[in-house]
């Protein structure tokens, strides 16, 4: 396949998936088998597209959070991003280092995949049973770095689906 139709065909799986909570990375190597891989280069470009496109959509919730930290939920909501980013961190790097993760090759990608959409229907049932909260306590902040590194063992694990498991879990819904 020409190039330039490949790489607007990932740029497509990209955009679609980013926002979901499901793999983009996955899906890109998914497409990847089929159309070719490309450069780690590639991918990063792809990705930081993404990256800007979100940074885009929450422009203002961003700047409020950053102009706005004399307000004490904000410094609070910054608090637990900046405890789960220290928890993946903290777990992930060591995990990294030590070689923990599943080959990024067809079959494990596409079984996280599955896995991850039967996750996804199980903590949605789950999470109905549960008392309903609509603030994420420091203990559910933890939690979500630690579903970050989980998921970074496994190529083609969410880790926006990791973090929305672990929050429906705990009861938070504030959608």
């Amino acid at each position: 396949m020409n190039d330039t139709l490949a790489a607007i065909l990932l740029g497509l799986i990209e955009g679609l998936t980013e926002f979901l909570p499901i793999s983009s990375t996955g899906h890109l190597l998914i497409a990847q088998h089929w159309l070719g891989p490309r450069s780690d280069l590639f991918n990063i470009v792809i990705q930081a597209g993404a990256i800007l496109a979100i940074v885009l959509v929450y422009r203002q919730r961003l700047l409020a959070l950053a102009f706005g930290l004399r307000q004490p939920e904000n410094r609070s909501y910054l608090g637990k991003i900046a405890l789960a980013f220290a928890v993946t961190a903290a777990l992930g790097i060591p995990v990294r280092l030590a070689g923990w993760q599943l080959p990024e090759t067809l079959t494990p990608v596409a079984w996280a995949l599955v896995v991850g959409g039967l996750w996804m229907l199980l903590a949605e049932h789950l999470a109905e049973r549960r008392p309903n909260r609509t603030e994420i306590s420091w203990t559910v902040a933890a939690l979500v770095g630690l579903a970050q590194v989980v998921a970074g063992v496994f190529p083609g694990t969410s880790r926006s689906a990791a973090a929305i498991f672990v929050v429906l879990l705990a009861g938070t819904r504030n959608r």
